[in-house]
């Protein structure tokens, strides 16, 4: 068993980490920015300046804004401005009702909003918000994770100003970790210090069953759950978790008003290590305290690998999610530490470099390859087969296997990124 510091400073890690949030956490993060600065501005901006890191942007092009049945930035600003409230952070919109999209689309129709790309910035995740009324202006910026103010001013007078500040310096101190301390972490400590992450599974498998009740994205949770899904994919443990993991994305993507507990700042992302794990362990009849722990070990699986990727990056999210959730899988079948690492190098060896082109409809798709890769992973690694060193990407060493993939997901795929935006926001439609 770890240390009882080393574990309090973990628990820190994860509930830092695991949060829950109201929609696409781009946009809502947008919105939050808007939300404070114009709660520091003190009135309803007249006008709206957003400058966006170039992967905010694509990350908040087409997803659906929760309870306004419309996609992208505008309506996320202009309720950010209306009826935003910093004090809720990533559920910034939890009070929006009809009457406030109605008047959101009419800000937006004055032409109030602007939207750019902040120039020659390198940080992945930026938001910079300018806004002006009756003579008075204030900014609010949010750089390096969704819900982290670093400037704020009003009038020329700054009120906040950490730009030079690492963001650990202002959240929990860094925790080094490696796949094995993350496997005798959610192994080994003590059952009652861990029960809170069964949250993300009441937050998560709520989000997939609401799914259900209604039409939302392309319809992937429902259309594996119709009968015409079950004649293609049976009706099995694998189409089962197939169908809860997507559906819940198919919601949140759509813009449900539908929370969903996150990872790492993605909320795809949460419920990708969140679900293929629950929809396992009760089917195949695992312990409350062994579902418990294999959650941990997928959510924490996810950060480790986050904290060398980076928040945002050209490398899909459902890549680190769904190698958290077949860690957890394979240790829900009874796999040990090194069944585990073999699973990583599994997932490694089949999902590096799926390309992020931004939050929509379609990543409940990606995110279904991604789980299904978990799965398949998993099964292997069980029977001990594994991807070996003399293959692409891995290692002998499955940190050095973690490494490889962020460093190429990092640095490596920085052009791919830059090609997609392009593509993005060149399109012919």
């Amino acid at each position: 068993m770890l240390e009882k510091a080393v574990r309090e400073q973990i628990i820190a890690l994860i509930h830092q980490e695991v949060v829950p949030a109201m929609g696409c956490t781009e946009p809502m993060a947008v919105a939050l920015c808007v939300a404070k600065a114009t709660e520091t501005l003190g009135k309803k901006p007249e006008q709206i300046q957003v400058l966006l890191s170039p992967n905010m942007l694509k990350n908040a092009m087409g997803v659906g804004i929760p309870g306004t049945g419309m996609i992208g930035l505008p309506i996320a600003i202009a309720l950010g401005a209306l009826i935003g409230k910093s004090e809720y952070s990533l559920e910034v919109l939890r009070d929006s009702n009809r009457g406030a999209v109605e008047a959101g689309k009419a800000y937006i129709a004055e032409n109030r909003i602007q939207v750019a790309l902040k120039e020659n910035i390198s940080e992945k995740l930026y938001i910079e918000v300018s806004v002006q009324a009756d003579g008075n202006s204030a900014v609010a910026i949010i750089s390096g994770s969704h819900t982290h103010f670093v400037y704020l001013a009003k009038d020329g007078v700054v009120l906040l100003d950490e730009k030079n500040t690492s963001i650990m310096e202002n959240e929990t101190e860094t925790v080094e970790l490696t796949l094995k301390t993350v496997y005798d972490f959610a192994t080994t400590s003590p059952i009652e210090e861990l029960e809170f992450i069964n949250e993300a599974r009441k937050l998560n498998e709520n989000a997939s069953k609401q799914a259900l009740l209604g039409n939302y994205g392309h319809d992937l949770g429902k259309t594996l759950s119709r009968p015409l899904g079950r004649g293609i994919m049976g009706d099995s443990i694998f189409s089962h978790i197939l169908s809860a993991t997507s559906s819940a994305c198919d919601a949140r993507m759509a813009g449900a008003m539908i929370p969903v507990m996150s990872n790492s700042g993605s909320g795809n992302q949460g419920i990708a290590a969140t679900m293929p794990v629950v929809v396992f362990a009760e089917e195949n009849h695992n312990t409350a305290d062994e579902l418990t722990r294999a959650l941990i070990l997928s959510h924490l699986t996810a950060i480790y690998v986050k904290q060398s990727l980076g928040r945002l990056s050209a490398l899909c999210g459902c890549v680190v999610a769904s190698t958290g959730s077949s860690c957890g899988i394979t240790y829900l079948m009874g796999g040990n530490y090194q069944q585990v690492a073999y699973s990583v190098k599994n997932m490694i060896a089949n999902l590096a470099g799926m390309v992020c082109d931004g939050a929509k409809p379609s990543c409940a798709l990606k995110v279904s390859s991604g789980v299904s890769t978990a799965v398949l992973s998993a099964m292997l690694a069980i029977q001990n087969r594994f991807v070996t060193s003399a293959e692409g990407l891995i290692e002998d060493d499955v940190d050095r296997c973690i490494h490889n993939l962020t460093r190429m997901g990092a640095d490596g795929m920085n052009e791919t990124d830059r090609m997609v935006l392009d593509i993005m926001t060149h399109k012919k439609n």
